[in-house]
């Protein structure tokens, strides 16, 4: 039998900005978002034909290898939905943080689709891999093409920020996880004016002050519960940070800095402080390969 291997790498990504605008019937939040890739990445290696079965192996034992973690969702979708019915062997290699806000385990499930698609000669259109990333999970679709981005809807409608500056971060994890259906349905939604527009209208005038666009409103929840988030920020911000905010749910949270330089010293600095796990990433993503 003829086996093929293939490793991808998936990166993590940050909200710049997150404002919750209203609760929909399905029970779904439907949102106004920038999201942006950064160059911190899981490394999965898939191997097919399999035995018909899909099995995931990872070292890290917060990642559960049943039907639970989103690979196993993209590869079985992606087999129910080629008629491909041969398995596939997947061993990820985890970097970026469980259950912090960084959308590892959704960027995870968009390899799983990409690297298949790409095994197989690409019997799934880019609006299938969509539709597909859609049913796996709201952030899935943002990392199929995985680009500084204006997303609505529950997260799937995205549009292209093409002008967005080269930017570093420092990411601080502290060690804990924060569940995002908890601070979901622990957020008070209040009344909210036309979130889209007049972010669209501000990121298209290109002359903004990136800590004006900071804003999570699910901040607001996890650092009730969890006042170290301020903290972070604080600390970010005595470091030279542009800004500071908490990613998605939490309990992440990144500094944005102009440089490499200053986000150099800045790592630095937060180093001798037992914060968390702390990263300096790049915000240039650009090759999907391993």
């Amino acid at each position: 039998m003829n086996t093929a291997t293939y490793s991808i790498k998936a990166p993590a990504k940050l909200n710049i900005r997150l404002k919750v605008t209203r609760l929909r019937p399905d029970g779904y939040h439907e949102l106004v978002s920038i999201m942006v890739p950064v160059g911190l990445y899981d490394i999965l290696e898939l191997h097919v034909p399999f035995d018909g079965r899909i099995q995931i192996t990872c070292k890290d034992t917060d990642v559960p290898s049943d039907k639970s973690n989103l690979i196993y969702r993209a590869a079985e979708s992606f087999i129910y939905q080629t008629g491909l019915d041969e398995g596939v062997f997947i061993n990820l290699q985890k970097n970026i943080p469980v259950s912090a806000g960084l959308g590892g385990g959704s960027s995870d499930a968009a390899a799983t689709l990409l690297a298949l698609n790409r095994i197989y000669s690409n019997p799934l259109s880019d609006s299938d891999l969509h539709t597909l990333a859609v049913r796996i999970g709201a952030d899935v679709p943002f990392f199929l093409n995985c680009r500084p981005s204006l997303a609505t809807g529950i997260g799937e409608i995205l549009e292209s920020l093409p002008n967005w500056p080269e930017l570093w971060y420092i990411i601080i994890v502290p060690p804990f996880k924060v569940s995002t259906s908890w601070a979901f349905q622990n957020l008070r939604l209040g009344l909210t004016t036309d979130e889209y527009a007049d972010i669209f209208e501000m990121l298209k005038k290109g002359s903004y002050s990136i800590s004006h666009i900071l804003e999570n409103d699910l901040e607001k929840v996890t650092s009730a519960s969890f006042p170290i988030i301020n903290t972070l920020k604080k600390s970010l911000m005595d470091t030279g940070a542009e800004g500071a905010i908490m990613s998605g749910s939490g309990p992440s949270v990144f500094g944005i800095f102009l440089t490499h330089e200053k986000a150099a010293c800045a790592k630095e600095a937060l180093l001798s402080r037992n914060l968390g796990r702390i990263f300096m990433v790049s915000g240039e993503v650009r090759d999907f390969k391993a």
